[in-house]
């Protein structure tokens, strides 16, 4: 069994940086935080990030927020580890993708430009060419080595009792499932639980269904001075609700038995 005291210098800096980025992201002081739940592939998510979120940053409100991503959705993990989701296997990847993107380049400004592409494109039922956000999005490839080398999918390394030798390897090939087992916790802790994505909270407020109003309750909430120019023209309706045509919730349900990940 290896012990702290045989661990080397690198071992124990990348046992720190691996904590760091465990641990939950501060919300920036007199912001309104808003987290997102979602997967990359249902339809009304891609909708709703490309067509709504993406107002935060054409009218300034995002100055006034911190924006929380979490890709994982409506996916479960499996009895032998592996995880499934709601699309598919192309979701399950282009949530790891996405989840690594947020990882590299934790400035939200960047992080949202490949993600608000990459949806673009599952709007369009373009997928597959979600390469081309890394160019469009002006970001490197790197995600993409995250995600093939294993630093987007948990095996529980720090249960384990890893020797000094292959210590480093292990953390290297733990983060990137780390990073969706993280997420795949913290929407399964959700209370009340999620019954669907887009699932939008702002601050301690799930807003269920009128999650498309948004900013209203940002809005609300924002207690700084003075309130934000986009506030001025935002009102807050809580009787809008937002249905789709033929009268069903524009939304992805939980449809699938989800293991606890705890």
């Amino acid at each position: 069994m290896g012990r702290l005291s045989r661990w080397d210098a690198p071992a124990v800096t990348a046992l720190l940086m691996l904590l760091l980025l465990l641990s939950p992201s501060p919300s920036a002081s007199g912001k309104v935080t808003v987290s997102v739940y979602y997967e990359a592939l249902c339809p009304f998510c891609a909708n709703f990030i490309v067509y709504h979120l993406v107002k935060l940053f054409e009218n300034g409100l995002i100055t006034a927020v911190n924006l929380r991503m979490i890709p994982w959705g409506n996916a479960w993990i499996q009895p032998d580890g592996a995880f499934s989701c709601q699309h598919g296997p192309d979701e399950c990847m282009l949530n790891a993708i996405e989840a690594c993107t947020i990882s590299i380049y934790p400035d939200t400004e960047k992080h949202f430009r490949f993600i608000h592409c990459v949806e673009g494109f599952t709007v369009q039922n373009r997928h597959n060419e979600w390469t081309k956000c890394f160019d469009i999005a002006q970001l490197s490839a790197i995600p993409i080595d995250c995600y093939r080398n294993g630093h987007g999918k948990l095996v529980m390394l720090l249960s384990s009792s890893p020797s000094s030798l292959c210590f480093l390897t292990l953390i290297m090939e733990a983060i990137e499932m780390q990073l969706e087992q993280s997420y795949a916790y913290e929407t399964t802790q959700l209370n009340p639980p999620h019954r669907f994505v887009p699932w939008v909270i702002v601050n301690d407020k799930p807003l269920q269904e009128d999650y498309q109003n948004f900013m209203a309750y940002v809005c609300k909430a924002y207690n700084g001075s003075p309130a934000p120019d986009a506030c001025r023209s935002i009102m807050l309706d809580d009787r809008h609700y937002l249905e789709s045509a033929n009268g069903g919730s524009q939304v992805c349900y939980v449809t699938s038995p989800r293991n606890t990940t705890s």
